[in-house]
């Protein structure tokens, strides 16, 4: 049996999931999601748990089953406490600042670069150097900050550009003169 899939997915107060076959819909404090999963997964309402169910032990099913309770267990999670991405940026005269919906970075470009903001997702600039990506679904969260970091990357020689907090950039020694 899958550690994982065997668990069952608790569902705190206030949160009210619906099963319509293979699509699940999970309503919350913080938002609805909705999620289609494998048609061999047999997803059950117990009382107030989730359980996922495998029909056999083939290698497919081994697999879906912990993805699809760690996916269930995401949805009942961000719908109650919600998922956030940090990032810092470094660089002089890198920065970043909210303009209603939009993000706007300037990094070193000759024009600033500007993010749309998403809908469900929210867009913090507590400072210049930092930025919040907060929403109920984890996959968009991690996605547009993974958009972001992308607009100018860590490098390796002075550590500038957009990075996770705390993600750790390995230095290189730049060249050295004769």
């Amino acid at each position: 049996m899958s550690r994982i899939g065997r668990m069952p997915v608790e569902i705190p107060a206030g949160v009210d999931v619906k099963i319509n076959g293979q699509e699940v819909t999970v309503k919350g404090p913080k938002g609805t999601l909705v999620e289609t999963f494998h048609k061999n997964m047999t997803i059950k309402k117990e009382g107030n748990t989730l359980i996922v169910t495998r029909p056999n032990d083939e290698k497919e099913n081994r697999a879906l089953h912990g993805l699809t309770r760690s996916l269930l267990n995401n949805m009942v999670v961000g719908v109650t406490q919600g998922f956030e991405k940090q990032l810092e940026i470094v660089g002089v005269g890198y920065r970043a600042q909210k303009q209603g919906k939009k993000l706007v970075l300037t990094l070193g470009y000759s024009h600033p670069v500007e993010i749309e903001e998403p809908a469900g997702i929210t867009i913090e600039v507590p400072s210049p150097d930092k930025i919040i990506v907060k929403g109920a679904d984890k996959q968009a969260v991690g996605e547009l900050a993974a958009k972001i970091r992308a607009k100018r990357p860590p490098e390796p020689y002075k550590g500038k550009g957009i990075r996770y907090a705390g993600e750790v950039i390995v230095r290189k020694e730049g060249k050295t003169g004769k």
